[in-house]
């Protein structure tokens, strides 16, 4: 008798949600590499960070993050600098879109929110420059409020535990790993939540060889077991 063809194949089962905390934050614990923006935090500490992870690697990231939290302590004196010397903090670091993004959103935060990091996710959303892995990941962070964070790390964990199919750059791709994200967030600790995923991606579930032999979570993947 032949095989159906792999079309035909059934699909595998999908990890119970209920199973990964469990597994994934001791691991995190663990394995955790060692990173300013790894726990809670100032939160204007940590937006500043996210601002400098876009688009650079962690490792051209740190030495720029101490330079630019030492010229601006905080997110008032951030607001009051002049544009050019925010930029010339930034020289080096490239897309300097993110520089005068973060500058606005120094300043928004002092007019309208008295000089303090908004507290709701909603209110992060609305600064200039916080898509919904900014504001997502201050807000689960640095003020421990159930919200998903969803980078390119852990947009290729989801996509691979689940079997989403298509590229994780599409809109209608992203929406669906975004609402995925919403329903597994640990309610209890959501930073440790978020940053475990984006761990997981950027050390063992990386786009090319992932190491699944150490992986907390390759019992369940669907992708593995496809």
């Amino acid at each position: 008798t032949m095989a159906p063809p792999s079309s035909a194949r059934p699909r595998p089962p999908l990890p119970d949600p209920r199973d990964l905390a469990p597994r994934l934050l001791p691991w995190f614990v663990q394995h955790k590499r060692d990173m300013p923006w790894h726990g809670r935090l100032n939160p204007y500490h940590l937006f500043v960070a996210i601002f400098m992870l876009q688009q650079t690697q962690v490792a051209t990231v740190l030495p720029y993050l101490r330079r630019f939290l030492k010229a601006f302590p905080s997110v008032k004196a951030l607001a009051a600098a002049e544009v050019d010397e925010v930029l010339r903090q930034w020289e080096g670091l490239g897309y300097y879109s993110r520089a005068r993004n973060l500058h606005r959103a120094a300043q928004t935060i002092v007019a309208e929110h008295r000089g303090r990091i908004p507290r709701t996710e909603a209110e992060l959303r609305a600064l200039p420059g916080f898509g919904p892995y900014t504001a997502g990941a201050v807000a689960s962070i640095a003020l421990a409020l159930p919200e998903p964070a969803v980078d390119g790390n852990a947009a290729r964990v989801l996509s691979r535990l689940f079997l989403v199919d298509g590229p994780a750059q599409s809109p209608v791709v992203k929406r669906g790993l975004e609402a995925l994200a919403a329903r597994l967030v640990d309610r209890v600790r959501p930073g440790d939540w978020n940053q475990a995923l984006m761990e997981l991606g950027a050390t063992l579930c990386r786009p090319r060889r992932p190491r699944c032999a150490t992986c907390p979570l390759a019992r369940g993947c669907a992708a593995r077991a496809a």
